[in-house]
């Protein structure tokens, strides 16, 4: 994966032991674990990605 991706936290992310980073992929996102950053991110096409967004938001509510 490429290392110059910029991420940052989520802004669903609570407190300081729940928290994930996501970071702009060209087609889509990458998200990784705040607490384990040396491991591999997860990788999202952008169908994915606004599927996950929407249910996510749709949860909120």
């Amino acid at each position: 994966m490429s290392t110059n991706l910029e991420f940052r936290k989520s802004s669903y992310s609570s407190g300081a032991h729940n928290c994930v980073e996501v970071a702009d992929w060209p087609t889509g996102a990458a998200v990784r674990d705040t607490q384990n950053r040396e491991l591999d991110a997860l990788i999202y096409n952008q169908t994915e990605w606004n599927a996950f967004l929407r249910t996510t938001k749709s949860d909120l509510r």
